[in-house]
């Protein structure tokens, strides 16, 4: 027997968490759902479960895509009046990875035995999140499960897309740095060091900048691996200081307050937010279960610890939009719509307006960007590779003209 740490929505949608005692997590899950509650995590008390094993022996999950195709096929099958278990099944004999169909099976075993989807989704141990296990039990409890699934497709669909963006943006500038830094590199230590025997046969006084590039291309053919090594263990040490909360918090808090990534990083941070917690309450949940749900999938830690301030000043009295605005995070537009949706009693729908904002404010932050960012990368690259060049061209002109 095993201690699991668990965290679970009870019947009135309040979260509950504990531990307990079980063989493995699917008989701890099982226990869950024996006494009426919907998991959303189940942890190991000595580590989280998986991650302690090496990689290879880890329980294949879903990617991202595969899980918004899933989602989406699921919910065009439901809306076709499919039973949830022929749609499963289904599903099952869809072309994909095998760890993907195996999955959908064990799930579709589960329905087939008497499980809820939810049920049946959440005794896979960190597959679904925490967001995709409360739609999904939302839309069971209200009766619409297709329905919820094609807006929850819809939101897997537009946080993909929105991080294929920024990925497919910074692709080129990234390719176009190491290209031209590793010429650099090249001319430096091979190139370069080839001309010191010729400029000592030649009798002609070596310009200052041609000692000096001749000097770093012999100190990097030289001191090149112990340089690499070195950048490397720095590497090592800088990711090993990140990986403790607090330094990620402070280096999230500085990402958000620096100017150069901070608006951008603000306004993909509101969308997020805004999206996921305008789904959530669109589909019943309750505003301080949203609001902990919408803290648990934000990519920064700052923004993370300012939605988990807010939801304690909520449980508190105060009204969302004020308790965000003391939190100083959020851009003052996405406040002021908020303040505007829970006076109208739409809320949800205002949120949903803030996330397609921010999210067209952000491809236009991205678009600027990648239009300055790569002439300007080319340009310091090739005044670098100029500079290389007229510093082996200098002694070579000087001996034409004593010609």
């Amino acid at each position: 027997m095993e201690q699991y740490r668990y965290r679970a929505l009870d019947a009135d949608n309040i979260p509950v968490s504990g531990h307990l005692e079980a063989n493995d997590s699917q008989a701890a899950a099982a226990q869950l759902q024996e006494r009426g509650l919907l998991v959303l995590r189940i942890q190991r008390s000595s580590g989280a479960s998986g991650l302690s094993r090496p990689f290879w022996l880890r329980q294949s999950h879903l990617s991202r895509e595969e899980l918004s195709r899933f989602t989406q096929q699921l919910a065009i099958l439901l809306a076709a009046d499919q039973p949830l278990e022929r749609a499963l099944s289904i599903l099952i004999r869809q072309p994909g990875k095998p760890a993907a169909r195996q999955l959908i099976e064990r799930i579709r075993d589960r329905v087939k035995a008497g499980h809820t989807l939810s049920a049946a989704m959440a005794i896979e141990p960190q597959l679904f999140t925490s967001m995709y296990l409360t739609l999904v039990h939302a839309g069971e409890a209200a009766g619409v499960l297709g329905e919820t699934l094609g807006q929850l497709a819809s939101y897997l669909e537009r946080i993909q897309a929105i991080r294929a963006e920024v990925i497919n943006a910074l692709i080129y500038p990234s390719f176009l740095v190491v290209g031209v830094l590793g010429s650099l590199v090249l001319l430096l230590a091979y190139v370069v060091p080839q001309f010191v025997p010729i400029f000592d046969g030649l009798g002609v006084p070596v310009p200052v900048l041609t000692q000096l590039i001749l000097y770093l291309g012999q100190l990097l053919a030289t001191y090149g691996f112990h340089a690499l090594a070195m950048t490397l263990g720095l590497a090592w040490v800088i990711l090993s200081y990140m990986g403790r909360p607090g330094s990620r918090l402070k280096w999230h808090r500085y990402l958000l307050q620096s100017r150069l990534t901070g608006t951008l990083l603000k306004r993909l941070e509101t969308a997020r937010f805004a999206r996921t917690l305008g789904t959530l309450l669109a589909r019943g949940v309750p505003l301080i279960n949203a609001l902990d749900i919408s803290r648990q999938v934000a990519n920064n830690l700052s923004m993370g610890t300012a939605v988990e301030n807010a939801t304690a000043k909520v449980k508190d009295g105060h009204r969302l939009s004020t308790a965000l605005d003391m939190e100083q995070l959020l851009p003052d537009l996405a406040i002021q719509m908020i303040e505007v949706g829970e006076e109208s009693g739409k809320l949800d729908v205002m949120l949903l307006k803030v996330a397609s904002i921010f999210d067209e404010e952000a491809k236009r932050s991205i678009d600027r960007m990648l239009a300055a960012l790569v002439p300007s990368l080319t340009l310091v690259m090739a005044a670098l590779v100029a500079v290389i060049m007229l510093a082996i061209m200098l002694p070579l002109m000087s001996l034409t003209s004593n010609i």
